[in-house]
């Protein structure tokens, strides 16, 4: 198992948040879970762009701080719901909070990343 050389500060509310919520698509997994999106499926084909290894490896992460939680039905083929739990329905306000400031702030980032692409091509 991986070490990590140096040791988180856990003291930091940010620094916990980022533990989380940190990662490119934990807030769209939560996101998709609060809109009533439960099966893994699901959530992958709301979020086509992030990578179903990724995806996976998010559930598990989220599943592990408890901000979700996993249902699973018997059967063949076994059956899998997720839900949020009190702690990720607690995010949902923060999480509401950066679509806001990122819908607020697309005109800047689409200017600078056609800027910054424009200096690549060039």
């Amino acid at each position: 198992m991986y070490e990590k050389k140096i040791p988180e500060n856990l003291d930091c509310g940010i620094n916990i948040a980022n533990k989380l919520l940190g990662g490119k698509w934990k807030a769209c997994v939560i996101d998709s879970i609060s809109r009533g999106l439960k099966r893994p499926s699901e959530i992958h084909r709301d979020i086509p762009e992030a990578p179903a290894r990724v995806l996976n490896m998010h559930l598990k992460e989220l599943e592990d701080y408890q901000l979700i939680g996993k249902k699973t039905y018997p059967g063949f083929p076994l059956k899998v719901e997720y839900f949020l739990t009190d702690i990720g329905k607690s995010a949902l306000p923060i999480i509401a909070a950066m679509d806001k400031w990122g819908t607020t702030q697309r005109e800047h980032v689409n200017r600078i990343t056609n800027e910054l692409q424009g200096e690549k091509v060039a």
